[in-house]
């Protein structure tokens, strides 16, 4: 679980009922008009840009990987790598030997990679089927992600259309006191509606598939050169070398497992 995504909702939901039910009763924030001009038309409107299915499919997914927790750390990542290639150098069966990790694996598409290499395709082979799976799988994280940026974007729109419809109706009807207070009630609320759902809800879930859909790309980048590198049975420390570049600046030099990990750490100490 993703724990920042998690608090970050709670603790944005706590503000605003503590807002609300500091100042008053919880029933005059509800008004169902306002509810629909804004959930209705927000849905409306991202259902002319994408289609039927993408839209109910993309929701649920997105909220779930938004609040599930991120892929294996890089480093993570590596050192399984280099432990696959050490074992299947020391096993006389080879790569045959590591058909037996392969229920520990979690992510599917290190699985399925890590499959392509016991059966002894060919690296170049591996390499085309593996990009061609990460770039469906961008194709179809972006889509999600517009999906939400589109929510966020139409849901203050709408919030605005339905204070003017509150606005017009308050204003023709000036003479009769009595219906002010509903006219005035459906301006003020469909904006606080569209502001919720747009800056609580909307934004910050796109925000954090833009960011877990890159994070995720750099992984899949890792493990393509992992699986050609396990392949040819790297030298568990010539594979560090190798894939040392991909990792962030903070995360160098400390080879897990590898002498020059450990000489990395005692220079570090």
């Amino acid at each position: 679980m993703d724990l920042a995504t998690v608090g970050g909702l709670a603790a944005g939901l706590v503000v605003v009922f503590f807002a609300i039910g500091a100042g008053g009763d919880f029933d005059q924030f509800i008004n169902v008009q306002g509810m629909i001009i804004v959930l209705g038309g927000t849905f409306a409107s991202t259902m002319i840009k994408f289609p039927i299915k993408a839209f109910f499919v993309a929701i649920p997914i997105g909220v779930k990987v938004a609040v599930s927790a991120g892929g294996m750390n890089p480093v993570e990542l590596i050192r399984t790598s280099m432990e696959m290639s050490a074992l299947a150098r020391k096993d006389p069966r080879k790569l045959l030997s590591l058909e037996d990790k392969l229920p520990t694996i979690k992510d599917m598409f290190y699985r399925k990679g890590m499959q392509l290499c016991i059966d002894g395709f060919d690296p170049q082979y591996i390499r085309d089927v593996l990009n061609a799976e990460m770039d469906l799988a961008i194709v179809r994280q972006e889509q999600s992600i517009k999906i939400f940026f589109s929510i966020a974007e139409a849901a203050p729109a709408f919030g605005m259309f339905g204070t003017l419809v509150g606005l017009i109706q308050m204003l023709s009807s000036l003479e009769d006191p009595t219906t002010v207070g509903a006219g005035l009630a459906v301006a003020l609320l469909t904006t606080m509606y569209g502001v919720l759902v747009s800056y609580l809800f909307a934004q910050p879930i796109a925000e954090k598939l833009d960011q877990k859909a890159t994070a995720d790309g750099e992984n899949r980048v890792i493990i393509i050169e992992c699986i050609v590198l396990i392949q040819g049975m790297t030298n568990p420390t010539l594979m560090w070398d190798r894939l040392e570049a991909y990792l962030p600046e903070n995360l160098r030099h400390n080879a897990p497992g590898t002498e020059k990990g450990e000489e990395g750490d005692k220079k570090d100490g």
